[in-house]
């Protein structure tokens, strides 16, 4: 009896070994090399093939210098107020997010930028408890092996930001007819108060509802901190 089990052993330890390790690698790789496609595009264009429609996947690699400075600092309004302060977990806002959802029919989450970028990057997007685990796996990974300022440059290159737009590029370019570099402060606040939903709201043809969370995005840019801060700006130029 104990040949086959501890077979079964070696086995799983392999698959463990072959995954810490692989993850590592492509953690490690995707620091320094642009993320050109990721899970959810290639879901998206097989759900698009499926229902009949032509596969459309509209995404541009930018680097975080050629995307409007007004872009993060509007998502972190409306996505994570502690970006730059947490290490990929907001903790306080968990706990309010589960306070709420105890009155609340329709929950809410609380990930964060970092957690949406591990998803979105290395996973699928249906949620389950298996996604979770793996998402906090990720999560850990990217906060330790890469920059904020990387983790913020991948996520606005590989968000949804409408059918078949994925990044600041392509939606500069097929929702307002620019680039990432010279979004307005009002056009990327648009952008920001779409991401919960960028399939059903449209930040070309913004809805009342839309127009209302732009002006609140907008008096949120003012109030949160400069991101990347002023520091490291300053010393990037002078190095």
């Amino acid at each position: 009896m104990r040949k086959p089990v501890n077979k079964i052993v070696r086995i799983i330890r392999n698959l463990l070994l072959f995954f810490v390790l692989s993850t590592l690698f492509a953690v490690i790789v995707y620091r320094f090399v642009p993320v050109y496609i990721t899970p959810l595009m290639v879901i998206r264009s097989v759900q698009q093939i499926a229902s009949g429609d032509k596969p459309t996947c509209k995404h541009t690699w930018v680097s975080f210098n050629k995307i409007s400075p007004h872009l993060p600092m509007a998502v972190i309004a409306s996505e994570d107020n502690r970006f730059a302060e947490h290490n990929g977990f907001d903790f306080k806002e968990i706990e309010k997010a589960m306070k709420e959802n105890e009155k609340r029919k329709r929950k809410r989450g609380a990930s964060t930028i970092s957690q949406q970028t591990a998803k979105n990057v290395f996973l699928w997007p249906q949620s389950s408890w298996v996604r979770k685990g793996l998402e906090v796996y990720f999560t850990f990974l990217i906060e330790t092996f890469w920059s904020k300022e990387r983790i913020m440059e991948v996520y606005l290159n590989s968000i949804e930001m409408g059918k078949g737009i994925y990044g600041a590029q392509a939606a500069a370019q097929y929702k307002f007819n620019t680039t990432a570099a010279k979004l307005s402060k009002g056009q990327c606040a648009l952008i920001a108060a779409t991401l919960p939903n960028p399939i059903r709201f449209d930040s070309a043809h913004p809805s009342a509802y839309i127009l209302k969370r732009q002006k609140q995005i907008l008096r949120l840019m003012n109030l949160v901190p400069k991101f990347p801060p002023v520091e490291k700006t300053k010393k990037k130029k002078s190095d």
